[in-house]
């Protein structure tokens, strides 16, 4: 095997990192780099199963406070671009559209563009911290079951 991969894997491995490093990865995937935190969650849920809840709790910390990163980007950016009409619905359902800002690809600029929109922040973060508390649950629920199912 290249010395590469086994230097990933021995970063991947996790036994060196902490909370720090969930709360960390967490909030980066939040905003609008392209990064997952699942894989790091998972894996410390594997390494600590005894912190299962303070690990989703600060994975659901660091990513609403990502979540709220895109909002204050797209506050600041409000006024720059004209609204355009596929926006209606977001303005219809309001801060409760950031229910979704745990979806793939759309969930991060959503979060932007309700800043975009002035959408209450408070209310935002509200929506966005349930929804991504809910999205590591059931991850986390899925990825243990099905990884540890006999077969």
């Amino acid at each position: 095997m290249p010395s590469w991969i086994d230097s990933l894997l021995t970063l991947f491995a996790l036994p060196q990192f902490s909370l720090g490093t969930v709360f960390l990865v967490s909030f980066i995937s939040a905003t609008l780099v392209p990064l997952g935190s699942e894989p790091i969650v998972y894996g410390m849920i594997q390494w600590q199963p005894d912190r299962f809840w303070l690990i989703l709790l600060v994975a659901t910390v660091g990513n609403t406070l990502g979540g709220a990163v895109n909002w204050w980007m797209g506050f600041a950016s409000n006024g720059i671009i004209p609204h355009p009409h596929a926006l209606k619905w977001l303005e219809k359902w309001g801060a409760k559209t950031c229910l979704l800002a745990w979806l793939p690809i759309v969930g991060d600029p959503l979060c932007a563009v309700a800043g975009w929109l002035q959408l209450p922040f408070w209310s935002c973060l509200f929506y966005m911290a349930i929804g991504k508390f809910l999205r590591y649950i059931t991850i986390t629920w899925a990825l243990l079951g099905i990884l540890h199912t006999p077969y």
